[in-house]
């Protein structure tokens, strides 16, 4: 049974909220001293870190998306992206994610890149980076390496994504 999720920016007070749901949804807590880290570096954007509550309120999801750049192209990165595991496969996580795409490209943003699970991330229109010359400097599946044009009159780039200095690659 999926939940019916309601998605709005992060604002100050869900800080700890936040970084509660990475730290249920990872093993270990880098994903969730990573978002903190990119609050106070210059890739963060406001109005980019969004969260998906129930009908509680209570934030359940969250997806993060900061300042990159594909070669010399201003970009976004996508994540982290966590859901508390008690609402994991019920819509928390996409919610967010759609609702933060959705943010980006009514900001004029044209362009994001994504690591992550090739099984997921093509529902929202992800695909394959190497296919559009996008590339990592790190050794990672080509396949878990995933763009998208958030405006179609704006083909993606070609060049080597580089990423806030928090994510350290």
């Amino acid at each position: 049974m999926r939940d019916t999720w309601t998605t709005r920016p992060e604002t100050a007070a869900d800080a700890a909220a936040v970084r509660e749901i990475h730290l249920a949804a990872f093993d270990t807590p880098l994903e969730a001293g990573l978002v903190d880290a990119l609050r106070a570096d210059p890739a963060w954007i406001d109005g980019l870190s969004w969260v998906s509550t129930g009908t509680d309120g209570t934030p359940a999801g969250h997806a993060l998306l900061t300042r990159c750049h594909i070669g010399d192209v201003p970009a976004l990165c996508l994540g982290p992206v966590a859901v508390r595991p008690e609402h994991q496969r019920a819509g928390a996580g996409s919610a967010a994610v759609r609702a933060a795409l959705r943010a980006a490209g009514n900001l004029g943003e044209r362009h994001v890149v994504v690591l992550g699970h090739p099984e997921y991330y093509p529902r929202f229109g992800f695909v394959r980076a190497s296919a559009h010359g996008i590339r990592l400097t790190i050794d990672v599946p080509d396949e878990a390496v995933m763009a998208l044009a958030l405006d179609a009159g704006s083909p993606l780039p070609a060049g080597t994504v580089r990423y806030a200095e928090p994510f350290g690659i």
